[in-house]
């Protein structure tokens, strides 16, 4: 017993303190320490034993940085105390004094069992990651939502759908419908808008592209309220879904017409009520009289000795005498002016337009709002800067074609514009456009080096891509009358006019220059400018226009 008590007081003097002074620096070794401390109850149960677990509790102060290893330690030693006997006892070679005595077999015995207890328990530390299954299972309900506004968004569409179904089929009236009840740009809009898309079965895909573009559009004018940009959400609808020649766009179409034609029909129609009010037949004074009309609104004088005759025409076969019914038939030889044949609208893509024109007319800008229906068509879209003389052309340029949303392509100042389009269909053709806007030099018509470089052009581009230019389109400016009708005539003879976008429609009281180009050259006139804004670049009707300008259907 005197070995005992000598062995217990070395344990406890010395490694006991040691162990509270590794505890802090392993915790990972904390069920170790643990089990180091079990042996010095389990030697102090050998004198003692009618009471074995009363000085199991006196290692606790000798572990105060460990308080929950020692728990489980002490638990573990009482819970397998009784359960082996003899299969520690091969494994007791580490400690030769136990060896030697009877009763250290069964006193470490214990200790060992609870070696290999914490050993075996090690993994069972685990079971404190089972509150990570937990937290892992908390975002769950967090996305759980997700779904919840989708079903609550099904009685909105549902009655969505059956006021669109009853309203008429109109454009305004169905964007009216969607807006009701949205007042600025949100998620609310654009959720409306891919549902008119689905209604009208588009596919998703154009409709979330229309969504992109539009909600950029949004952020670079800095609007807000829905009232600012209704009218361009409604032109970019009509051009998307193929709705610009339904009926309701045709009155939008009309009404802004009628408005830009305001300064004209006070120079027409007005003197024209007055001759039918001064006149009681349609005699030779009627017509002497009409023909002052028509020069004076800038007609021509070609061009109105036309018109004189078919009107001539059209009163002889109709027996009319009444002036009461010449502005029906006014209207009628109007229309019949304006209306154009046949023409295959097929090409070889990618379409190649040539845009000409004097500078001053709006070609940068009409150059931009021809791209932009394009984009709002789904084509991709090249405006190659062919204008390299004129000062800050290919800066503005580049500047639309940022803001519409097409590519750009440039050799800089002074560069050969041959060589600027030679290029420019090299990039078409490679990275596979649907449409390349080529602009030109727009120095004054009556520079013959001008005419000389459209002609080298239209070569260029014809030998790089068959059948390019398919169009060659003359911008003119409405407010310049009669020198309209000369441009028309130059540059036809040198380039070759295949269509005419006259701008500034709205400012002038010379839009008769509509009849003369018509009368003059037959050239169609596919659009006319009513305005600054994209949407005011509209396609020309000739029936509309001769309404609009005489106020009679």
């Amino acid at each position: 017993m005197g070995f005992f008590s000598k062995l217990k007081k070395f344990w406890k003097a010395e490694d006991a303190p040691s162990e509270t002074a590794a505890a802090p620096e392993r915790e990972d070794e904390a069920p170790e320490q643990g089990v180091e401390a079990a042996p010095v109850p389990a030697d102090e149960a050998t004198p003692a034993a009618s009471s074995p677990e009363i000085p199991a509790a006196t290692p606790a102060p000798e572990q105060p940085g460990q308080e929950q290893p020692s728990p489980t330690a002490m638990a573990e030693v009482a819970a397998p105390h009784p359960t082996p006997a003899a299969a520690p006892a091969p494994e007791d070679q580490t400690e030769p004094p136990v060896a030697t005595a009877p009763k250290t077999a069964a006193a470490p015995e214990p200790v060992h069992q609870a070696v290999a207890a914490p050993v075996a328990r090690e993994p069972e530390p685990a079971p404190v990651a089972t509150p990570e299954p937990e937290v892992a299972a908390s975002p769950s309900p967090a996305v759980a939502p997700a779904p919840a506004p989708e079903a609550g968004q099904a009685p909105w569409r549902n009655a969505l759908i059956l006021e669109l179904r009853q309203a008429e089929p109109k454009l305004s009236v169905w964007l009216d419908i969607l807006l009701a009840d949205v007042t600025t740009a949100g998620p609310d809009l654009w959720d409306r808008l891919r549902f008119l898309f689905a209604s009208l079965e588009a596919p998703a895909g154009e409709a979330d592209a229309f969504v992109a573009k539009f909600a950029d559009w949004i952020a670079v004018m800095e609007y807000d309220e829905v009232e600012l940009f209704r009218s361009e959400l409604q032109y970019r609808l009509a051009l998307a879904l193929d709705l610009e020649d339904e009926e309701d766009e045709r009155n939008r179409l009309f009404l802004k017409l009628s408005e830009g034609l305001a300064k004209t029909k006070e120079q027409i129609v007005k003197r024209i009520d007055g001759l039918l009010g001064s006149h009681k037949v349609i005699d030779e004074a009627f017509w002497e009289e009409l023909e002052e009309i028509l020069l004076m609104a800038d007609v021509g004088f070609e061009p109105a000795a036309k018109l004189m005759e078919g009107l001539r025409e059209r009163v002889r076969k109709g027996g009319v005498t009444d002036p009461a019914a010449f502005k029906d038939i006014l209207r009628e030889e109007l229309a019949e002016i304006f209306r154009t044949g046949k023409t295959i609208k097929a090409i070889n893509p990618p379409e190649v337009v040539m845009m000409i024109g004097v500078n001053g007319v709006g070609k940068t800008t009409t150059i931009a709002k021809l791209a932009y229906r394009d984009i709002m068509r789904g084509k991709k879209v090249l405006i190659a800067a062919g204008d390299t003389f004129r000062a800050a052309a290919i800066e503005q340029l580049q500047i639309w074609a940022r803001r519409v949303g097409a590519d750009f392509y440039s050799k800089g100042e002074g560069a050969d514009p041959a060589a600027v389009a030679f290029e420019a269909m090299d990039k078409v053709l490679a990275g596979g456009y649907d449409v390349l806007y080529l602009d030109t030099a727009g120095r004054l018509h009556t520079k013959a080096n001008l005419m000389e470089e459209l002609k080298k052009i239209r070569r260029v581009v014809s030998k790089k891509h068959p059948g390019a230019p398919h169009r060659s389109v003359l911008v003119l400016d409405a407010t310049t009358g009669q020198n309209a009708l000369s441009q028309t005539k130059l540059f036809n003879e040198a380039a070759g006019v295949d269509e005419i976008i006259l701008t500034k429609l709205d400012g002038t009281a010379k839009g008769g220059v509509v009849v003369g180009i018509a009368l003059s050259f037959g050239v169609p006139i596919t659009y006319v400018g009513l305005g600054e804004k994209m949407e005011d670049l509209r396609p020309f009707v000739g029936q509309d226009f001769a309404q609009a300008l005489l106020g009679v259907g």
